[in-house]
């Protein structure tokens, strides 16, 4: 039996800037687990990218193996797409982004994903500061191979057949700022008002933006005991504020007083709104960051929201000093100026 999004719509629905509905961004029917916590997400990813009014053709969509990694193709039908090898979508996005710098690249990869076989690949893109977004679908468990603990389960958390995971856990967040990562967020599937705006900062930041999300695996990991349930997450997430993305072509407004809020302007022009931040934490410093996620794990709790934003971020564009033009724009005679280019080049360096 298939299925099929029935092509009908309301004539009234809402469009964006560009007279695209959020049904243009959309991709084809999911077919993981009823209430599974990445459906929720690529929601988001569908809300922010119409917001956003982005052209569709203009955005990558790249994944590994995994749960998390099927997701791209349930959102964003009409954009650029690749599934790589297990752990090794960093490396496409890297050669993809050298050919062609005028896209936006989304990187979607699981826990399983990125903190055990794409370990390496994750340290190496985060400490390159590779322009892209990279959302984790964090579970907690290998979702494919029937619920076996992953290396971000955390020490203590239970699984469905009832063993409590013996090893310490990998965190993507703290991995990513020791790594040198520009924007580093979390955020929970099920708090899309705090999602939506985070996937808007991390498409507009230019470097390396992480956003870990924790996303309950309703099939083997929502049960009692587990650190990445539903439950547990709704009892222990505590956020750094409510954050907001704010166009810079909408008026900035706040009815809030004078030092309870703070504005940071990406390099696109838009701006973030933090309100109500922890005292203890600055989100522009990254021992800060690190001291309060720390903080926070000691004390059993999850740290949501904007963590880390360095605001004056050179990504790896501008520390290689490459083409404005994209690599795959360019013709014979950009790339094999001949031999006279060659000798002034050796003689400049003699």
């Amino acid at each position: 039996m298939s299925y099929q999004i029935p092509k009908f719509r309301h004539p009234e629905l809402p469009v964006n800037d560009l007279g695209y509905t959020k049904a243009d961004y959309e991709g084809s029917i999911s077919t993981l687990c009823a209430g599974c916590g990445h459906d929720s997400i690529s929601g988001a990813i569908v809300k922010a990218c119409h917001e956003l009014s982005i052209p569709p053709h203009m955005i990558a969509k790249m994944s590994g193996i995994g749960c998390s990694s099927k997701s791209p193709t349930y959102f964003l039908g009409k954009s650029h797409g690749f599934n790589s090898v297990h752990g090794r979508m960093p490396s496409v996005v890297t050669g993809a982004a050298m050919a062609n710098r005028d896209l936006i690249y989304l990187g979607v990869s699981g826990d399983g994903d990125t903190a055990s076989i794409g370990m390496g690949q994750f340290a190496h893109v985060a400490r390159r500061n590779l322009n892209m977004v990279y959302i984790v679908m964090n579970n907690g468990c290998y979702g494919l191979t029937k619920g076996q603990d992953s290396a971000t389960a955390d020490e203590g958390s239970v699984s469905k057949k009832g063993d409590a995971n013996v090893f310490s856990a990998i965190d993507l967040c703290s991995t990513a700022l020791q790594m040198g990562a520009t924007f580093v967020a979390r955020s929970f599937s099920g708090d899309k008002d705090q999602l939506v705006p985070l996937i808007k900062a991390a498409i507009s930041h230019r470097g390396f933006a992480l956003i870990d999300v924790v996303s309950p695996c309703v099939t083997f990991n929502n049960n009692a005991g587990s650190t990445k349930s539903y439950e547990f997450v709704r009892e222990h997430a505590e956020a750094t504020g409510t954050v907001d993305f704010v166009p810079m072509q909408k008026e900035i407004t706040t009815d809030y007083e004078p030092g309870s809020s703070h504005e940071v302007t990406l390099h696109d022009g838009s701006s973030i709104h933090l309100y109500k931040m922890s005292e203890n934490l600055d989100p522009f410093d990254r021992t800060s960051a690190l001291m309060n996620m720390e903080n926070h794990r000691t004390a059993g709790d999850i740290l949501t929201g904007l963590i880390y934003m360095d605001k004056d971020s050179r990504d790896l564009h501008d520390v290689l000093e490459t083409s404005r033009r994209p690599l795959n724009t360019l013709d014979t005679e950009d790339l094999c100026p001949g031999n006279q280019m060659l000798k002034n080049i050796n003689a400049s360096l003699r």
